[in-house]
């Protein structure tokens, strides 16, 4: 069923301010945000249970995970990383990621780490997804890029899949987001400031 064109529209406009929004934190805001974050992030009980935790790398100003890998490393999490998958448009595929690993740029120009097949682990094998996003709303609605890629990893997820925790400034809250039934909203987002539960 094809986005409602209104929809789209709204959507598109939300992504274009928010977007801008974070672009304009300065870098101290930013540490300090991502510090603040990866604490909320490794002290949190879905980590702290976890064995293995799919983050992303930050791209367009999005909140730096870099201080939630290394916290994660130093509670021996088995960290993965997303990577586009080479024959199924859409979808993802997680490597694990070492300090030493090697990351090249994909199609969108976000780093990843080289395909390796040895390092995918599947899917419901990942305890917890840290899922980008660049809006969300007081019920719990992400809005990603557009592509679709985590609604499409996290469709399961209350079927026993990997638990999705999302990782946002606090700037990307709006009061609601205009959805589509594909959307899967999450139970839980952490920003700087606090941990958002639905």
């Amino acid at each position: 069923m094809p986005l409602n064109p209104q929809y789209a529209l709204e959507r598109q406009k939300i992504r274009s301010d928010i977007r801008e929004r974070r672009r304009l934190l300065t870098p101290e805001q930013q540490q300090h945000s991502a510090n603040s974050a990866a604490k909320h992030i490794a002290s949190h009980n879905k980590i702290q249970q976890a064995n293995t935790v799919a983050v992303f790398l930050s791209f367009d100003g999005e909140l730096n995970t870099t201080p939630v890998i290394e916290l994660l490393w130093q509670q021996k999490k088995r960290v993965y990383l997303p990577v586009l998958h080479p024959f199924s448009p859409g979808n993802l595929l997680f490597l694990h990621y070492r300090p030493d690993s090697q990351l090249i740029r994909n199609r969108l120009k976000i780093l990843e780490p080289q395909l390796d097949v040895r390092d995918v682990l599947p899917l419901n094998q990942l305890d917890v997804v840290i899922t980008p996003l660049v809006a969300f709303d007081s019920l719990g609605q992400r809005l990603g890029m557009g592509g679709g890629f985590y609604d499409r990893t996290l469709q399961n997820w209350q079927q026993g899949g990997p638990y999705p925790l999302g990782l946002a400034h606090d700037c990307q809250r709006v009061e609601h987001l205009p959805s589509e039934h594909w959307d899967v909203p999450l139970p839980e987002i952490v920003t700087p400031e606090k941990i958002w539960r639905w």
